[in-house]
Parts: structure tokens; sequence; C-alpha cells
């Protein structure tokens, strides 16, 4: 089977990117501007919230090993979705929640994943989910931010209980 791509926003793509690639099965993952109206914005554009844009990763993954379904739950574990235009410290329309939907098939998994996720959350969800249209890669200095640069994760950190429940890391002592 094919590599599939799947598109995602949670805030400041430096901390979406980094739990990403932590994920098995996970080929590779870009941060980037999409969602927006301006072709090939840069960062500062996108930051004065003007080009509709949000930070997001493009993921590529392997779905014999990680399914399209595992992870929109990563997605839903790795910061809060009930937050408009932010995340944490992060304020502006380029930190929003939403999915870029590739497909038909990762549009209808996605509302029944926001559906079900909605359940653990005592406010609205807030995560946009849209068609996919273009991603323009960000400058290179945001690409593995933090593997380039020796800093610690200081958002969207995942513990890796969740990836077990997801059935993604074998449960210990296994």
């Amino acid at each position: 089977m094919a590599f599939q791509t799947a598109t995602f926003g949670a805030g400041c793509f430096w901390g979406v990117e980094w739990v990403f690639r932590r994920v098995p099965g996970v080929i590779d993952v870009v941060s980037g501007y999409s969602g927006g109206f301006v072709e090939n914005p840069s960062y500062e554009q996108v930051c004065t919230d003007t080009t509709g844009h949000a930070e997001v990763v493009q993921v590529t993954f392997d779905p014999e090993q990680v399914s399209y379904e595992q992870l929109l739950e990563v997605f839903w574990a790795m910061h809060d979705p009930t937050q408009a235009n932010r995340q944490g410290p992060d304020i502006g329309h380029q930190y929003r929640s939403i999915i870029l939907a590739h497909t038909t098939e990762q549009r209808t998994a996605a509302e029944a994943s926001r559906a079900r996720a909605q359940e653990r959350f005592d406010r609205p969800i807030a995560t946009e989910i849209t068609d996919f249209v273009a991603v323009y890669p960000a400058e290179g200095y945001h690409q593995r931010y933090y593997e380039r640069t020796g800093h610690e994760p200081y958002c969207h950190v995942l513990p890796v209980g969740v990836l077990r429940e997801l059935g993604l890391v074998p449960a210990r002592g296994a």
C-alpha cells in the first residue's frame, strides 16, 4: 500500500511536528502554512493574520503501520481543541485548531472523530475541518526546530501512555 498524507494544525507547528515525528508509522513531517488564500506566504505574512493561513504540519504516513484515525487521536490528545485562535500563550488566527482533509474519507473520519472527542471536553470543540487545497512549506529554520536547536519541547508534549492506548507502542513488559 502507498503512503498517505494528512494535514493538521494545532497551534505552533514546532511542537506539533515534534509529536508526530515520534508516532510509529509516520514517515515524514513538514511544517508549513495552509487554510488561507495567499500563495506561498512567509512566516512574517502569516503572523499578520491577513493571509488566512494556519501553522500546520503535513504528515506522510504508512497506513499499514498507523491509521488516519490513530493520527486523529494523537491530534486531539496533543492540544486543547476548545481554544479558538490560540494554543497556550500563542494567540492569533494562525494558531487555530484545524484539520485539512485530503479525501472524502478523511473528512468523514475527522468529523466522526471530532464528535467522539467532544465527549472528553466540557467546552465546545473549535477545531475547523475543511478540505485540503495546498500547503506551503515553512522556512527552513522552522523545520525540525527542536531537533536542530537542542531546545526541549515546551508545548504539545504527548504522554507515551496515549501512544500505548492507541496501540502504537508496545505495552510495558511486552
